[in-house]
């Protein structure tokens, strides 16, 4: 009995101690984690790392630009690679570089334009030492389009190389907007861009491209609200990426719902409609959330000095039952000061950096430029806090004898986890498992008719099976079929369909061929 009963203790202190272990384990990976936002590189040879908790150090980078730039870490917080927008030759282009602030070999004429949230880099699904870089090219007179480029860090002696350059998603004029958050199964990727409507077209047009293990898939278009954007739009998650907020520089403001197992766009929640800048003075140029998601801070821009040369910083209590009316000026600065760029920062504070216009051209800025505008970031320490509460001290940064422009880095929440709860860790099953897209394969889903139109062409066998999958993975429809000289057309009804994604799957003893479609 004495044996027996030192047994169970024995064994039982070996379960506490294994669940400790365990749960030790878990808590080093999740510290372990969470640095691949660390390293930002910006505006005119700046650089934070945040690595050193709580006081940011400051660094030279190798970045001259005056917006739009991306940089990543390791998993223990050493910098990978960074990348800009160059805004000085005529030809404009994106400069990568890597971690010795050397270019990244082969990494000559990526596209790219001027403008300030035209990049993002995202981690290649499962996959380490692989990335994309996403470029938006916005303002070029012929419109280039959304491309991304894939680089290898093992390469060069692990420096890195660019091994796929410029690989074109779409073909039209992109939003100054783009962006990234993670997949619902905290590993996959959703990558947004947007239709710029700068000619005059008033839809709200959104692009959401699933990345996976080396695959960036065919996007989700959605057509929200009506939103006249003129290019500069910029979209901004919330900390746990199911929800986002639009600004524009046309005044307006609204905050929408993101699926992040299916990719879909819901509840827009508009709390300023468009009006004219110039008149309201709500130009909204920036914005993050406070890392609680309960304050939004958006910032201004000047577009007419003549007649409103004030920028704003205003913080929006998102608990209100008025959002609008919560609106509290922080700060108003007078041009040639203007507002650059809001973002939450590793270390839960917001920093703001601020561009001063010293005479034409703007930029580069001149060598002898310096000052307090310029050669600061301004802070917003606790910004979970409302009101003066917040902790907000302008140029209470130092960039160390480094300068910013307008633009911070646009990384997207690289450390951010699974949701928890949601049971969507299946889109990637069926994209590894069902889904290899086929180009004799179509499918095209009328909502007004809920119905899913499936033709194929040219196929191999006589007969096969039809089947369609929902995004957990669950086969909603299975049905025999057999071919008409190599053709096949399915008219599949969709109305006991919830909205989402779908995969269609036709089998033969031959081939097998794989499409998506979407029922909202």
């Amino acid at each position: 009995m004495r044996f027996h009963a030192n047994f169970l203790y024995l064994r039982t202190m070996n379960r506490h101690v294994l669940v400790f272990l365990l749960i030790s384990l878990l808590n080093s990976l999740a510290g372990y984690s969470q640095n691949r936002n660390n390293i930002w590189c910006f505006g005119d040879s700046s650089g934070i790392d945040f690595g050193t908790v709580p006081n940011p150090v400051t660094f030279r980078s190798s970045v001259v630009s005056r917006g739009s730039c991306v940089s990543v870490a390791d998993t223990i917080g050493n910098l990978v690679f960074y990348a800009f927008t160059s805004t000085f030759s005529s030809d404009s282009s994106t400069v990568v570089m890597n971690s010795t602030n050397q270019t990244l070999q082969n990494s000559q004429s990526i596209i790219g334009s001027s403008l300030y949230n035209e990049l993002v880099i995202v981690p290649n699904p499962n996959l380490v030492d692989s990335y994309y870089l996403f470029c938006g090219s916005v303002t070029d007179p012929i419109p280039k389009g959304f491309f991304y480029s894939k680089i290898d860090m093992t390469l060069n002696g692990g420096l890195g190389a660019v091994v796929q350059k410029n690989v074109r998603l779409n073909s039209f004029r992109n939003g100054d907007c783009v962006t990234a958050i993670k997949h619902g199964n905290g590993r996959d990727w959703w990558v947004f861009s947007k239709y710029s409507n700068f000619n005059g077209s008033s839809f709200n047009r959104f692009y959401i491209y699933l990345v996976t293990q080396d695959s960036v898939h065919t996007p989700i278009i959605q057509n929200m609200n009506d939103a006249f954007d003129i290019d500069f739009q910029k979209i901004i998650f919330n900390s746990d990426g199911t929800k986002f907020m639009q600004i524009s520089t046309v005044g307006l403001m609204q905050q929408f719902d993101f699926d992040r197992c299916t990719g879909i766009i819901s509840n827009p929640v508009i709390i300023f409609p468009e009006l004219n800048q110039s008149i309201h003075g709500r130009n909204f140029w920036t914005g993050a959330y406070s890392a609680d998601d309960s304050k939004f801070y958006a910032a201004t821009q000047i577009f007419s000095v003549s007649i409103n040369p004030t920028s704003r910083l205003f913080q929006f209590d998102l608990t209100a039952p008025n959002i609008a009316a919560s609106i509290d000026t922080l700060w108003e600065i007078q041009y040639p000061a203007q507002c650059g760029t809001l973002r939450l920062a590793p270390d839960k504070k917001i920093y703001f950096s601020t561009f001063y216009d010293f005479g034409f051209p703007g930029y580069p800025y001149p060598d002898t430029a310096y000052n307090l505008y310029n050669s600061n970031l301004s802070v917003i320490n606790y910004p979970d806090s409302a009101g003066i509460a917040c902790g907000f001290v302008p140029h209470g940064f130092s960039l160390g004898g480094f300068r910013a422009y307008y633009g911070l880095p646009n990384n997207p929440k690289y450390d951010l986890g699974p949701l928890v709860g949601s049971g969507c860790d299946t889109i990637t099953a069926i994209s590894e498992t069902h889904y290899v897209p086929a180009t004799n394969l179509y499918v095209y889903h009328d909502s007004k008719w809920e119905i899913a139109f499936v033709n194929a062409k040219n196929l191999k066998g006589k007969t096969g099976i039809l089947i369609c999958y929902d995004i957990q993975g669950r086969e909603i429809f299975k049905e025999a079929w057999q071919t008409t000289n190599g053709y096949y057309t399915k008219d599949l009804a969709t109305h006991s369909f919830s909205p989402g994604i779908y995969v269609v799957q036709l089998i033969t003893d031959k081939e097998k061929l794989c499409q998506k479609f979407v029922v909202d």
